[in-house]
């Protein structure tokens, strides 16, 4: 006989209660997780969303599209960053955000969720900028005649020039799609749930142009280290000076967009996210118990 004949209903996939309830214990956990053991995986995570940054900057270089279909295929590459952190196990302090649903339940306390967000982000900080180093090494960005490294230029200098309010508006709108993909793989099953979950909305969000604080840790200084340390066989084939990137600056990098990015994920992930989906499914549990 079978299933339906029983009047049995089997969902292959967790439904949106279970869901948070997952997301609050796999909270807990990283809560509570060792110093050791989340720096080294945050450095990986950190590493890994550098990875998709390379394949979106190597795609989009030369693209004679339009805006839209090259901003679509460099979201499809950057795809790539979540899919190592998610599959192959990592710490991504924008996915993390979602903490905030086990700290609202009171599983966890604001001192244990400050530390995991704090070691998370300094140890993205070392794998992005590590990667971004043994890119300078690697000289990736003279292929195409130097067009690599100007494209990477290019993508630095922009993030550099948002204004403050507007950096922490597209960080918000980054970060609703990142916890979005995250929260939809804790629907998943296998491996292939969590890639075709996780596609979708990081696309949407770089395709749209919003801001990733984690994301950007290996853009913009990439592009700061290629205007530092490229020699003059990359400007002459570029057509540009170093003076041409007045704004690109560590101070632009850090006051002008990691800072008010930082802020808008952490509204976007932790408020717009995760507490409207504690509120909606775990507050009612909480206050019964």
């Amino acid at each position: 006989m079978s299933d339906f004949s029983k009047n049995e209903i089997k969902v292959d996939a967790l439904l949106p209660e279970a869901m948070a309830e997952k997301a609050e214990s796999v909270g807990v956990s990283k809560a509570k997780m060792g110093f050791t053991k989340t720096f080294m995986l945050a450095i990986l995570a950190g590493a890994f969303i550098g990875l998709g940054a390379i394949f979106a900057t190597t795609v989009t270089t030369g693209s004679t599209m339009y805006w839209g279909m090259t901003k679509l295929v460099g979201g499809l590459a950057f795809s790539l960053g979540l899919i190592l952190v998610i599959v192959a196990g990592a710490e991504l302090f924008t996915g993390n955000n979602l903490i905030s649903m086990a700290w609202a339940s009171g599983k966890i306390k604001t001192s244990q969720l400050l530390r995991n967000w704090g070691i998370v982000y300094l140890g993205n900080l070392v794998g992005a900028i590590s990667l971004a180093v043994l890119m300078i090494i690697a000289q990736q960005y003279m292929f195409s005649n130097g067009a690599v490294g100007l494209n990477a230029l290019n993508i630095a200098a922009a993030k550099c020039s948002l204004g403050f309010t507007q950096a922490i508006a597209l960080g918000a709108l980054c970060n609703i799609l990142v916890c979005l993909a995250v929260w939809l793989c804790f629907s998943a099953r296998s491996t292939t749930d969590k890639i075709l979950a996780i596609i979708f909305p990081i696309t949407a969000f770089v395709a749209a142009g919003f801001e990733h604080s984690i994301a950007n840790m290996y853009f913009v200084p990439k592009g700061l280290m290629i205007k530092t340390f490229a020699n003059d066989a990359f400007w002459s084939s570029v057509d540009r000076l170093p003076s041409d990137y007045i704004q690109l600056t560590w101070s632009s990098f850090l006051t002008d967009n990691l800072l008010p990015v930082t802020i808008g994920n952490i509204i976007g992930g932790a408020l717009m996210v995760g507490m409207v989906y504690w509120f909606i499914f775990l507050k009612q549990r909480r206050n019964i118990s």
